[in-house]
């Protein structure tokens, strides 16, 4: 049996929806609710451990779909209890969506790593999906404003930005061929870097690149109303790709979706 955790969750539902029309998975969510897809449904909620020990049994292959909404600590104690469980309740694999390396310098590196140390030094079989930054995310972060301007601090960086669906697509097929990929960490970032002057340009003429400030982009987010945590986050996102350590490829996806990776640029702007 396959269980994939989050599957209301942005990524999580993409996966759900892709494994729909199996008889061997079931899905993991703190709400059931909002599950759309027509699967079983199991409550789980990483912050609720008694969900845990119930919400594994039976379970052969757990996708692990990163809680990584919330501070280091916060999200580390998720995973931790979740790794836990999955070993008491005998499961056999788990495939966790990681963090690109790339991504070391990002504010919320740490929990993929300490989670992916967690998986390594247990007993379980593992696999490491070590996703880039989504495509979907840069569109939001570096939007134009109402008068056609991009003030995102990307500098001249670029982002091997992935569409999430590419994501989702690769998950789904490791799940479901998981003992054939045991032990392997895979590199799922996007084939072509994009810049923020690609980015104006895939909209339109009407739209400029005029990058800002780190320092004013921390005020606007801080303004927002953003969570505290999400502050850091984000400026160390912009400085991140600004500073060029985010623009490598490699053909991980590729092979693994056995097809050219959907554009980049198309999904930032849908």
């Amino acid at each position: 049996m396959i269980l994939v955790t989050g599957a209301t969750g942005a990524l999580g539902s993409l996966i759900a929806e892709r494994l729909s029309g199996r008889d061997d998975t079931v899905l993991g969510t703190r709400d059931p609710r909002q599950v759309r897809a027509p699967l079983p449904v199991r409550r789980i909620d990483f912050d609720d451990p008694a969900t845990l020990t119930g919400g594994f049994a039976g379970v052969d292959v757990l996708l692990l779909v990163s809680a990584g909404y919330g501070e280091d600590d916060t999200v580390i104690a998720r995973h931790g209890a979740a790794v836990d469980a999955a070993e008491k309740a005998g499961v056999r694999q788990v495939v966790y969506t990681s963090l690109a390396s790339g991504g070391d310098h990002l504010p919320y590196a740490l929990p993929h790593r300490w989670t992916e140390r967690r998986l390594r030094e247990g007993a379980m079989r593992w696999t490491v999906l070590r996703n880039g930054l989504y495509a979907e995310l840069l569109g939001a972060i570096a939007a134009p404003s109402p008068d056609g301007r991009i003030t995102a601090p990307l500098g001249g960086g670029r982002l091997a930005a992935v569409a999430r669906a590419d994501l989702a697509d690769v998950a789904a097929r490791v799940a479901v061929e998981a003992p054939a990929h045991a032990g392997r960490v895979y590199e799922l970032v996007g084939e072509q870097a994009v810049s923020g002057a690609d980015l104006a340009r895939a909209h339109g003429p009407h739209v400029t690149y005029e990058p800002g400030t780190l320092a004013a982009a921390r005020s606007h987010i801080a303004a927002s109303g953003a969570e505290l945590f999400q502050v850091p986050m984000l400026v160390g996102t912009y400085s991140a790709i600004a500073a060029g350590f985010l623009s490598g490829t490699t053909g991980d996806l590729r092979r693994l979706l056995g097809r050219a990776p959907r554009s980049p640029l198309a999904a930032a702007l849908a």
